[in-house]
């Protein structure tokens, strides 16, 4: 927010704006108790969501345990009508890093600031605080000397019985920092503890020992790859009237293995005060104040090492540039996080930035990473987003959320929707706009960044058998654009060129892979679990060569015919191995909200389905090794399991026969979701039951056994509701739309007694929960309160539980009669359900069987390759 002259935040009269960070801006203010001047910081309204509240009231926590001179502040902690400020000490003076980009400090200054610097860490780390965002911009420069500030990024670690606190690691997931600071081990996804700070303390002695920084490169990539591989030159070497004991000192401190550093800052603080007495100095630079002719004898000295020193400098720099080398690393999901499983990462084309959906509390969300600190921001207002794209100058990302595609400024303000699309499996965008596939069956289509009419721009093949165009990759020209065109034949999947212009399309590459363009020359697409790579032709549209591994394995979901990997246009990847988000728990919860017993591995899952007679779980698990979901059934006393369908296909949202001797589920097998169906206890092979050309899921099954109930996907009428009459021979029975209208109505339950029908609806702008007549609609009853979906009937028919705002299990008791009517729903508990995870109701209407987050299970890091085509000549 902008705090105008004048405004009053508590006591504090605001003077004047100071600046303004990635968390916050700061102002001058006036404290009108104590007439005294202060700086006043503000969270940022761009990033005033609850992640970043709790990093800045961890801020105000933890600089009020630290009282020491070189350490700003703080004086008091606010919140006025929802903006939280913290009141500091107001510093007058420049930051070190203004200073230094005027040059290196004089020696004293060195180790004066050093010192100072030094022993406010030492304060800190005593008091089990891990500062973890050391660097010049954070010092400030005054009269009475260098005070440590920002405490934003800090954690605490339990204070050990002794003042050693380097091993007390800090006890977090994610790697955070700025990037010309960071010790080694932050990039390979280990805790930060009191020698990642070391570590950037060494940075900063050599920093301002020199006027330059000890990891330097032209792009963000490049300073990872020097801080892992490169030594900085020694600085004696760079500034000849520095002490050689602190050459050595720093680069200890540079010590790639932690084990090698300093271990306390203490130690470093006590090695610089000895230094700082002098006795080191005189070794090199002259006493001016000594006689004439030993004067110019030193001089003489002096200069000519002086004169070697720029000659082994000039040589340093003529040296031919070295061969960029490709560097490994791990990036791990955010604190309390699990990246999403099926969503595709996305780094921005500068290679500046990552971008991808992770899993916190149950809620999928958009989460941004600057690769030049690895610090991500969840971006408020994403929930279940999917499968991000950035835009050319990596402003704003576009995503998928809740059947519509929208777009995000990363400046602030809430999404912008662009349009529909119900089931969107990848987009690009580019100077000549958005083009994405809305759902899983059909073309690509193009839409104005700014929104309106979105226009096909594809046209599906029937000689190849073609259902779905999907994950479009503009290529460098603005014109032609790469795409994955699905076959129910999956040997006839392959990677195409579109002509916007002309609405050619050409076949490049047969493979059941998305695909990408890198500079100069490389399509990029995965086969078997390996990222491959092979020269690309742009302006011919023409592969040569072979193609060449560049990661393994990579994740690849055959169903989807999707490779979870990203590439920027400087030489980034990134990608997804060991299955992302198998972090979901079947788990039984009593009325009350408690859990009372699990059911099954961990994994990710859609669907529970509990049998008529309540013995066996039907639930679909993902397979991380295909990236395909499958049926399983799981003993409900004994909570053991067996694999129930084994196709490689996505066979999902199984619905069980009213005796229980069959079970009813969609699966992707010929190219778009149709029904089939399978006996549970024959051993007969699963059928189709019924096909046709749009995506269908099943829902329910009447309890009178006529009726198999499920939900179809159309380009024009979007969700609807269908019924499928249950008796007949498999693939002759006819469907019949139970509901169809311009709105979206889906996961449709049958009542017991077999009068009602509930489903969603969101013809009022959000999805609610109604009721009409069954098998023939009629009338019209709206049972949720501001919001619901996925009802569920309890087995007797007198309770309709649904998943209400903030997801809360609600209950609605059902009134006797003839007519349908309920009484008020009332929540139950706050559940942790995912969007589009399905729920039973055990037949006693007592537990509940919910997939519950894992928060603390163990999810495989997102690894990023800098500098992937190193070594490899240009195409």
């Amino acid at each position: 927010m902008n705090l105008t002259l004048g405004t009053f935040l508590g006591p504090y009269e605001i003077l004047a704006p100071i600046g303004a960070g990635g968390m916050g801006e700061v102002y001058k203010a006036r404290d009108t108790r104590l007439n005294r001047t202060v700086a006043i910081k503000v969270l940022s309204a761009h990033v005033d969501n609850p992640k970043a509240r709790e990093r800045f009231d961890r801020e105000a926590h933890t600089v009020s345990s630290l009282n020491h001179p070189n350490i700003c502040a703080l004086y008091d902690i606010g919140n006025q009508e929802g903006v939280m400020y913290l009141v500091m000490e107001y510093l007058e003076g420049e930051t070190l890093a203004d200073r230094l980009a005027q040059g290196p400090l004089a020696v004293e200054k060195v180790f004066e600031y050093g010192m100072q610097i030094a022993d406010a860490l030492d304060q800190a780390h005593r008091q089990g605080v891990i500062h973890r965002d050391l660097k010049p911009g954070n010092v400030i420069i005054t009269k009475s000397g260098a005070k440590l500030l920002d405490f934003g990024l800090a954690t605490t670690v339990r204070r050990p019985d002794v003042s050693d606190t380097s091993q007390v690691p800090a006890h977090t997931t994610t790697i955070v920092g700025t990037c010309q600071y960071m010790a080694p081990e932050l990039f390979e996804g280990k805790e930060a503890d009191a020698r990642s700070d070391i570590f950037a303390f060494g940075a900063m002695l050599y920093e301002m020992a020199t006027g330059r920084r000890a990891f330097q490169g032209k792009t963000h990539a490049g300073i990872i790859a020097s801080i892992l591989e490169q030594e900085p030159p020694p600085i004696s070497s760079v500034q000849l009237i520095m002490p050689p004991a602190l050459t050595h000192l720093v680069q200890t401190c540079l010590a790639k293995d932690p084990d090698e550093r300093r271990q306390t800052v203490h130690d470093v603080l006590l090695e610089l005060k000895w230094m700082a007495q002098g006795s080191q100095t005189e070794v090199v630079v002259p006493n001016l104040t000594r006689r004439a002719s030993r004067t110019r004898r030193v001089g003489i000295a002096a200069g000519g090492l002086v004169a070697v020193t720029l000659a082994l400098g000039w040589l340093y720099y003529r040296r031919p540039a070295e061969e960029p080398r490709m560097v490994k690393m791990s990036v791990l999901a955010p604190e309390k996080a699990t990246f999403v499983a099926g969503s595709l990462p996305a780094i921005s084309s500068d290679g500046r930035k990552l971008a991808f959906s992770a899993r916190t509390e149950g809620r999928n969300q958009l989460w941004v990473r600057d690769l030049d600190s690895l610090v991500a921001r969840a971006l408020p207002g994403t929930e279940d987003a999917s499968d991000p794209f950035w835009s050319p100058d990596g402003r704003a990302i576009a995503f998928f959320a809740v059947g519509k595609l929208k777009k995000v400024e990363l400046a602030g303000g809430p999404p912008v929707l662009l349009c529909d699309a119900l089931q969107g499996r990848g987009g690009t965008w580019g100077p000549n706009g958005i083009v994405f596939a809305p759902n899983t069956s059909g073309p690509l289509y193009r839409i104005s960044p700014d929104g309106g009419s979105a226009a096909p721009v594809t046209r599906l093949d029937q000689s190849r058998e073609e259902i779905s165009h999907r994950w479009p990759w503009w290529l460098p020209d603005g014109r032609h654009f790469l795409y994955t065109g699905r076959s129910t034949d999956p040997g006839k999947n392959a990677i195409y060129v579109a002509d916007t212009e002309s609405s050619e399309q050409r076949r490049i590459l047969t493979v059941s892979s998305n695909a990408a363009y890198a500079p100069p020359g490389f399509l990029l697409f995965v086969r078997e679990r390996t990222l491959l790579a092979q020269s690309f032709d742009a302006r011919r549209m023409q592969l040569s060569g072979e193609p060449f591994p560049v990661a393994e394995p990579v994740d690849l979901i055959t169903g989807n015919v999707q490779g979870s990997f990203s590439v920027s246009q400087n030489g980034t990847v990134a990608y997804y191995s060991g299955g992302a988000g198998l972090n979901s728990q079947i788990t039984w919860f009593d009325r009350s909200g408690n859990p009372v017993g699990n059911i099954g591995p961990p994994g990710s899952y859609i669907t529970t389905a509990i049998s008529p007679d309540g013995k066996t779980l039907a639930a679909d698990r993902l397979d991380p090794q295909t990236g395909t979901y499958d049926l399983w059934l799981y003993d409900l006393a004994r909570s053991t399991g067996s694999r129930f369908t084994t196709d490689p296909r996505h066979d999902d949202h199984p619905v069980w026969s009213p005796d229980g001797t069959r079970i009813v589920f969609s699966s992707d097998r010929k190219g778009h979701y149709d029904l089939y169906q399978k006996s549970v206890n024959s051993g007969e092979k699963d059928e189709v039951l019924f096909e046709s050309p749009f995506p269908k899921f099943a829902s329910d099954w009447s309890r009178d056994g006529r009726f198999i109930v499920y939900y179809q996907q159309d380009p024009q009428t979007k969700l609807d509701i269908w019924l499928l009459p249950a008796s007949g021979n498999p693939g002759s029975q006819k469907a019949v739309p139970w509901l169809q209208t311009q709105f979206n109505e889906s996961w449709a339950k049958v009542s017991p007694d077999g009068r009602w029908m509930a489903y969603t609806c969101d013809e009022t702008g959000a999805s609610e929960v109604y009721v009409q007549s069954f098998p023939t609609p009629g009338g019209k009853w709206k049972v949720s309160v501001d919001g619901g979906s996925r009802p569920v009937w309890s087995r007797d028919g007198k309770e309709l539980f649904y998943i209400g705002t903030e997801r809360k299990l609600m209950v609605a008791s059902v009134k006797a009669g003839s007519r349908f009517a309920t009484l008020t729903p009332r929540p139950l508990f706050a559940t942790r359900l995912g969007s589009a995870r399905l729920f039973d109701v055990s037949p006693d209407g007592q537990r509940f069987l919910l997939i519950n987050p894992v928060e603390e299970s163990a999810t495989p890091p997102m690894t990023v390759v800098v500098n992937w085509n190193a070594g490899i000549h240009r195409p």
